[in-house]
């Protein structure tokens, strides 16, 4: 059997702190009088941080210097990690610990493909660190999604071709760098978002291991 790369986001996809982005996110949009909701969060989804800031002042047609950009960023992400102090297990979200112990079952390759800057102590924090055979973060590429050098990366660490590949993501931007790499893209969330996939799960608990297994053939 070929070796199959698993690669999973992280955010709204592994565990349940996309929550934390949107809620440090709009903590800072209200400080500078920008109105920023769960429907102007979407567009953030997969973006890098540099990036999201730029949406977010373009909501509120604020020019600012590079200086005041980099203080409100460190001031988001110390937002956002104030929020991860308690993380635990319980913030891995529902059916995904299945899938990624079938993955490991059948003897195949899990890696990490996010814009996340915090996804190790995140993944250990949880507890499922040691399914990851690979991980690339944004630590690790200097290019956002929809550019598919996250997940690049992933599969040449793995070394595993791209159409051997498979990607979960809950964004639009997540998507396209699956399906721009040649990979298999799977969305988790809302279907009619995310309809550029090449398979739609509302969530980790309506996909069953005969999809993997599908996968695997």
């Amino acid at each position: 059997m070929t070796k199959k790369a698993f690669i999973f986001d992280l955010d709204g996809v592994i565990v349940d702190t996309a929550k934390y982005h949107f809620l440090a996110w709009q903590k800072l949009a209200q400080e500078l009088g920008i109105e920023f909701t769960p429907e102007h969060n979407e567009d953030l989804k997969g973006v890098s941080r540099v990036r999201s800031l730029d949406i977010i002042l373009a909501l509120g047609n604020i020019e600012a210097s590079q200086e005041d950009k980099n203080k409100w960023l460190i001031q988001k992400n110390e937002d956002y990690l104030s929020y991860l102090v308690d993380m635990d297990e319980s913030e891995i979200l529902p059916g995904v610990l299945h899938v990624l112990e079938f993955i490991k079952e059948k003897n195949q390759l899990i890696a990490l493909g996010s814009a996340s800057k915090n996804a190790r102590p995140i993944l250990e924090k949880t507890g499922i660190l040691p399914f990851f055979d690979a991980i690339v973060d944004g630590n690790d590429v200097s290019n956002a999604k929809p550019d598919p050098e996250v997940f690049l990366r992933a599969a040449q660490l793995l070394n595993v071709s791209n159409e051997n590949a498979i990607v979960f993501e809950d964004s639009v931007a997540g998507i396209q760098a699956a399906n721009i790499a040649n990979m298999i893209s799977v969305g988790i969330g809302d279907a009619a978002i995310l309809h550029e996939a090449k398979y739609n799960f509302k969530d980790f608990t309506f996909m069953d291991v005969a999809f993997i297994e599908a996968l695997l053939d």
